[in-house]
């Protein structure tokens, strides 16, 4: 499926309803906007009737956290009917899910978890994401993971992980730099090798986000993607590395909990535009 990503090569921000009077005064930086798919799939309410408003003003990315693309079941034919329901008159600029699994036997884990890198795996994300995007009719950009334990059963490195999936099913990529970080510090590899080896021709958007400083049992650095924060300096580098690689792209701040007031959050955003600036 050819590329349909129609999102701006600006910076947006993650949509939260406590933003909206500021929004639609004046967003600053901030050139389009992010939505959880799950939170816009009822009947009516005032968080469509937000969203209907501002889907005239802004360009709409609208990411998905519920299909459990990497599940080892079939994908959920309600749940995609209702997000087909929903892309169809919201028209998003821009439609992503993760590279994870949270159902299982009938079961929904409010999590997203990791998947085995190996082809018997490949294949079925594969095959789910290609149902997805016949389904919904637009390309999927599939998001890489934030990792904290990795499979021995794995066979294969992420990036030649995705490189088969998008072989396999024609979508694009969303990466997420906040999660590379995580991934290479909890997994002790390299993020600049990471960004340096990613096929950075697929990326429809990049996403950037804060996250939490823990240890493990043993002491060693473990961290948490909690999207609670401001973007730190080393992910920031990870951004510039990106863009020498991928030219301007669309560019998320993430800040899902712990929500500041919107000047804060604009600020992260004019961040995020100077970088593109700076490649200009």
């Amino acid at each position: 499926m050819p590329p349909q990503n129609k999102l701006p090569d600006s910076a947006g921000v993650g949509y939260k309803p406590q933003h909206l009077d500021d929004i639609l005064a004046d967003a600053g930086h901030a050139k389009w906007l992010e939505i959880h798919a799950e939170n816009y799939m009822s009947a009516g309410g005032p968080m469509l009737a937000q969203l209907k408003r501002l889907a005239e003003k802004f360009p709409i990315s609208c990411h998905g956290v519920g299909l459990s693309i990497g599940g080892e079941g079939p994908l959920d034919k309600d749940h995609l009917a209702r997000l087909k329901h929903l892309l169809s008159w919201l028209k998003p600029a821009s439609f992503s899910e993760h590279l994870a699994w949270s159902t299982h036997e009938g079961g929904f884990l409010n999590d997203l978890l990791p998947v085995p890198y190996k082809m018997e795996t490949a294949k079925r994300v594969a095959a789910h994401v290609s149902e997805v995007q016949d389904t919904l009719g637009v390309q999927m950009l599939l998001e890489n993971p934030s990792v904290y334990v990795a499979f021995a059963s794995s066979t294969m490195d992420e990036i030649t992980f995705i490189e088969e999936v998008v072989s396999r099913s024609g979508c694009g990529l969303l990466l997420d730099i906040n999660n590379v970080f995580i991934s290479a510090t909890n997994q002790e590899y390299s993020p600049e090798d990471y960004i340096d080896h990613f096929p950075v021709e697929h990326i429809g958007e990049l996403h950037l986000g804060g996250h939490i400083e823990d240890k493990d049992e043993h002491g060693a650095p473990l961290l948490i993607d909690s999207h609670n924060d401001k973007v730190v300096d080393p992910v920031w580098a990870l951004l510039d590395r990106t863009l020498a690689r991928s030219g301007p792209k669309p560019i998320l701040i993430e800040w899902d909990n712990d929500i500041p007031d919107w000047p804060i959050l604009e600020a992260e955003a004019a961040r995020a535009s100077r970088a593109l600036e700076a490649i200009a």
